[in-house]
């Protein structure tokens, strides 16, 4: 028998959110991030279930490599463009689009002796501060495009620093910026993060670049998923592997740091840090056991946790163990852990399963 510890991956889910990014963004064309291993998802099967998209977003080549391989024809971007000449070589082979966003790749494709042309994002920083060329530069980087025989298509791009807080004024600062730029050349454009889908209507423009929300979690400061009607596509699951009684004063797992208050029933659930379960989650972390709350206790090991089983005095060996996802939400798990969802997420290792469902 097979270690328990899964991902369940609901392809109904999925097909649900992107349906939703649809509703939300119905005159935009979609481009659905699948980096970091569609966050945590699977590359592949992901990019699989979202075939209704138009097109996919990658950290790397190797990522997009992954999904040609696979047999994925659709359109496939680079959002951090190329970093070798090498990668740069074979860009128009595999009909992957590299977001340009800096000087230092704009040179080496001036002086690539490919004479196949590749179509090309230019990225410019309208307020992230992080990558992209300052909008002064923009209408001189567009020129250099333009005359370069490697370039076929451009089309601009820019991403936002604040749109998960809905009353923050940055972002409409830095629509106004791209905007100004896009409205004035002609060129298709891409804005919308997830939290732009949901939250600017007014950034959507041609292209939109979900990513958080087609798995499920919510891109809004004080929004839920289930309030943006967004479904949750992974549900991390074990199951108990002991049900043992302890005695009151007795403690619990590495360092003794949880003492039991009372004569009890502690459960010991087949998952751990190892398994991408947040290794500082403290005690009273929620976890369902019999799809009932109950709480973490003790320190999480590399494999195994321990939870506190008094309000489930039936709960037996075999009995099955939601970590997050269908009943208890990945933010609410990462809020306990003092991190965020995206990372539980594309975090969760190799090991773990990940079984698709419906």
């Amino acid at each position: 028998m097979t270690r328990p510890a899964r991902a369940l991956i609901d392809a109904h889910a999925l097909r649900h959110n992107l349906n939703r990014v649809r509703q939300a963004a119905p005159n935009a064309k979609v481009m659905a991030v699948v980096k970091a291993n569609a966050y945590g998802h699977g590359l592949v099967r992901v990019a699989r279930i979202l075939l209704g998209a138009n097109a996919f977003a990658v950290a790397s080549f190797e990522e997009g490599l992954a999904l040609r391989n696979a047999g994925v024809a659709h359109p496939i971007c680079l959002l951090e463009g190329f970093f070798d000449a090498e990668e740069l070589a074979l860009l128009n082979h595999y009909r992957f689009m590299p977001v340009l966003h800096h000087e230092s790749q704009l040179l080496q494709l001036e002086h690539s002796q490919d004479s196949s042309p590749i179509d090309v994002w230019l990225k410019v920083d309208t307020g992230m501060h992080r990558i992209g060329f300052a909008p002064e530069m923009a209408a001189q980087m567009r020129k250099r495009l333009e005359a370069c025989p490697q370039v076929q298509r451009i089309r601009m791009m820019s991403h936002f620093a604040n749109a998960d807080d809905t009353a923050d004024m940055t972002t409409q600062q830095q629509i106004d910026r791209f905007k100004s730029l896009v409205n004035g050349w002609g060129l298709e454009g891409s804005l919308a993060n997830s939290a732009g889908v949901l939250g600017w209507p007014q950034s959507h423009v041609d292209w939109v670049r979900p990513g958080i929300m087609l798995y499920g979690v919510s891109p809004l400061l004080g929004k839920t998923a289930a309030e943006l009607e967004l479904q949750p596509v992974m549900t991390l699951s074990s199951r108990l592997i002991a049900v043992n009684r302890h005695r009151k004063g007795e403690r619990v797992g590495y360092g003794g740091e949880w003492v039991c208050p009372e004569d009890m029933p502690v459960g010991v659930v087949a998952v751990g840090y190892g398994d991408g379960y947040p290794r500082h989650a403290p005690s009273h972390t929620p976890v369902l056991v019999n799809d009932e709350r109950v709480s973490l206790i003790g320190r999480v090991s590399m494999d195994m946790i321990t939870v506190d089983l008094r309000t489930q005095a039936s709960a037996k060996v075999g009995d099955p163990v939601v970590l997050w996802g269908t009943g208890l939400s990945v933010e609410e798990v990462a809020e306990h852990a003092g991190t965020i969802g995206y990372e539980l997420l594309a975090r969760l290792p190799q090991r773990v399963p990940r079984v698709e469902i419906n």
